[in-house]
């Protein structure tokens, strides 16, 4: 029997991904495998919209709370986890869903990516600017030496500015330079979901107000007690930033909600050009009635054509 192509769900934040792939887990008898990055962290429920056992309907999932949040992400291990259940699920029959919005850590899974190497005295001696003057002003240097890498990365987002930086040292090339046309690993097919931008931009300002509601600063409260600030990627993730901020005093509590919102909104549009990008998507409008029907059936004829 021929292993089941990998059904990547995809797309930018608060379109609908995880009740699609349950939805499509039922339909083809499939599992979920988790593709987003801070939901790889434990105890980072509340503000990573990690769906609980109601939401996931019995359908198992798959590469959840793996890293306590002191450690830093790291893509190659996740790639390698991630294959692994792939692997395990394809051998079995089982048609695997990889459901996420971190258009890197997808990528790296679908796709034949070789990750540049680390040095870790050219890693310290930047992680030691990146204290001393701030992530905003390595993403400026970033955005001189590479235009293109700097637009793909926060300004606040000083891990990824610092290992963007530490590869065009090592290299002496443009970061995105080091990534070449990539093969696919296993055949699939990409569904894309996404909304209208100014929809998207109320069901952002609609789930923080719900984050809040379901005791989301007390989730932070008991993450920081555990070493939140400690962990390089973790403290840095939407809403857990913004909280951390407050509890420090440099932000009120109603300020923290709303650069919540802000920052999240920019996140997303970030989201969308990044996905849209990709040629090998095939996009649906997330709001559409019938879009369970409409995407079983592309899948049904992509696998057909294999």
């Amino acid at each position: 029997m021929t292993p089941p192509p990998v059904v990547a769900v995809v797309g930018p934040t608060a379109t609908g991904k995880t009740a699609l792939a349950v939805a499509l887990a039922h339909r083809f008898g499939g599992e979920v495998v988790n593709a987003d990055s801070m939901q790889l962290y434990r105890g980072m429920d509340i503000g990573t919209a990690k769906p609980d056992l109601a939401e996931r309907d019995g359908v198992p999932h798959h590469l959840l709370d793996l890293w306590h949040v002191r450690e830093a992400a790291s893509v190659a291990e996740y790639r390698d986890r991630a294959r692994a259940e792939i692997d395990r699920l394809r051998a079995a029959g089982v048609v695997p869903l990889l459901v996420g919005g971190s258009g890197l850590y997808l990528r790296a899974v679908l796709d034949e990516l070789e990750f540049p190497g680390t040095d870790a005295a050219v890693r310290a001696r930047l992680e030691e600017e990146l204290a001393d003057a701030g992530a905003e002003a390595l993403h400026e240097r970033l955005a001189g030496l590479d235009p293109a890498a700097a637009a793909a990365v926060l300004p606040s987002n000083g891990r990824r500015i610092v290992r963007a930086l530490e590869v065009i040292e090592l290299t002496g090339g443009p970061f995105r330079a080091q990534l070449p046309e990539p093969s696919a690993h296993y055949p699939a097919v990409v569904i894309g979901l996404d909304r209208d931008p100014a929809e998207l931009d109320a069901r952002v300002a609609a789930r923080v107000d719900r984050m809040w509601a379901a005791g989301f600063v007390d989730e932070v409260a008991t993450l920081a007690a555990d070493g939140l600030r400690e962990g390089p990627t973790a403290s840095r993730a939407l809403g857990y930033a913004q909280v951390l901020a407050q509890f420090d005093g440099e932000l009120s509590p109603e300020e923290a909600r709303e650069r919540t919102v802000a920052t999240t909104r920019r996140f997303v549009r970030r989201q969308r050009s990044w996905f849209r990008r990709d040629a090998t998507i095939s996009w649906f409008e997330a709001a559409r009635p019938d879009l369970a029907d409409a995407v079983s059936a592309v899948i049904t004829a992509r696998t057909i054509e294999r």
